[in-house]
């Protein structure tokens, strides 16, 4: 049976990187219009040119969001746009709006369409009425049951993908008014603010200076407060379903994350599609220790085995499990030889994204084989000067470690390490 593409996030050019690095098949990234991310890094069209190169490089395929619900002056515009990401040769737009799919079938008939999670296909009739009118792949709503999947992949021939990791969305497949209301800034078109995540208290009428707060149980009053989509327990139960892919949710999370559930999901599939299902049981611990390292809100099955109850929110506290800190990336040798001198034995260049110190114990993720941990005795800044601590944001600095750190691997500190 063939495998799943999986394809993850790339929400700026550092992130697609280090998703290529980990295993992707493909990324999904948004330009600086009509997409809706409008607060992830994003690409200018001539980034967007270097991606594609690089992206398909490797032989691998990279996607572009143009999923905003578009008003009538966003078809000023969108022609070109269209034009643009067909001449960069991408691999398919994402979209959503039926009047962008019209102008894209019109203005670049040969461009891939997928069908976003925004257009919200919870049936086979809505799938095959999509794929006839051209769509190549549909990307499923989040609120389908593994029985429902399976009765729709029987049903259905074309091409079909779902999210099997990532934050989840108290409005149905994510079309949500909140943001617009509350801070005029439109979910729709690419500005949430999450106003999910906010804890709320109940206003009466005639009482509009006191608030009463919202408890379920005596629990809390984050009754929006959804947990974060984990597929990877279930893998085994949706390889028989057959479906083309696997998709990462996450362009707004840091590069710890991409890399991180990527390698994991990437190990996982080759794991469960090439040594069976014994051989994925026996590596499971492992890789759901390792999606525990990364921030995240308490994980869910999301509506894979029927709709969600009350365990499937945090009720108490909007706030991310963060067990590790992200401290730095390791830089490649063509980057550190534009710094300073090259490589010396025994020692890595890195760029720091969080503070850490001699005598910390780091742990390395790598893009190949198991994480390692060592301790920081020796460290140097770019002018070969001993440091204690590196305290600046972004600051490359060289250390010396036991043993050699690839490119593209992350640096991070369990919480309980004393600093």
């Amino acid at each position: 049976m063939r495998k799943p593409e999986l394809l993850a996030p790339a929400g700026d050019w550092e992130k697609l990187k280090f998703a290529l690095a980990y295993g992707a098949d493909a990324v999904y990234m948004g330009g600086q219009a009509f997409g809706l991310r409008a607060y992830a890094g994003n690409f200018s069209l001539e980034e967007m040119k270097k991606a594609v190169q690089w992206t398909h490089g490797l032989d691998k395929k990279l996607y572009v969001t143009v999923n905003i619900f578009a008003h009538e002056p966003d078809f000023e515009e969108l022609p070109a746009y269209l034009k643009q990401l067909e001449g960069l040769g991408v691999d398919g737009a994402i979209v959503s709006d039926p009047g962008i799919i019209a102008m894209a079938q019109e203005v670049v008939p040969r461009l891939p369409l997928h069908l976003s999670t925004q257009a919200n296909n919870t049936n086979s009739y809505s799938v095959r009425f999509w794929l006839k009118q051209g769509i190549e792949r549909v990307v499923l709503a989040r609120e389908l049951s593994l029985e429902e999947l399976r009765a729709m992949r029987f049903k259905v021939k074309g091409g079909l993908e779902i999210f099997i990791h990532g934050a989840m969305c108290m409005s149905y497949s994510g079309r949500c008014l909140l943001s617009n209301y509350l801070t005029g800034r439109d979910a729709n078109r690419g500005e949430c603010t999450q106003p999910c995540r906010w804890g709320y208290s109940l206003v009466e009428e005639k009482r509009s200076d006191q608030s009463f707060p919202i408890e379920e149980d005596e629990r809390g009053t984050y009754v929006f407060n959804s947990h974060d989509l984990c597929l990877l327990p279930h893998l085994p139960l949706l390889k028989p379903i057959d479906l083309d892919s696997f998709k990462i949710e996450g362009r707004m999370k840091s590069v710890q994350y991409v890399a991180s559930t990527v390698k994991v999901y990437r190990e996982a599939i080759d794991t469960l599609w090439d040594e069976g299902e014994d051989a994925f049981q026996d590596k499971l611990p492992l890789w759901l220790e390792e999606m525990d390292k990364v921030s995240h809100r308490d994980y869910s099955p999301g509506f894979l085995f029927g709709k969600p109850g009350a365990k499937s929110h945090n009720l108490e506290s909007s706030h991310y499990v963060r067990d590790y800190d992200f401290v730095g990336v390791s830089l490649s040798e063509d980057d550190a030889g534009k710094i300073t001198e090259p490589f010396e034995k025994d020692t890595a260049w890195i760029e720091q994204r969080n503070h850490f110190r001699r005598g910390e114990i780091l742990e390395v993720l790598t893009p190949q084989g198991v994480s390692w941990s060592f301790e920081v005795k020796e460290m140097w800044d770019t002018e070969g000067e001993p440091i204690e601590i590196a305290r600046h944001a972004q600051q490359k600095i060289r250390m010396a470690v036991p043993a050699r750190i690839l490119p593209y691997s992350i640096l991070r500190r369990a919480k309980n390490e004393k600093r």
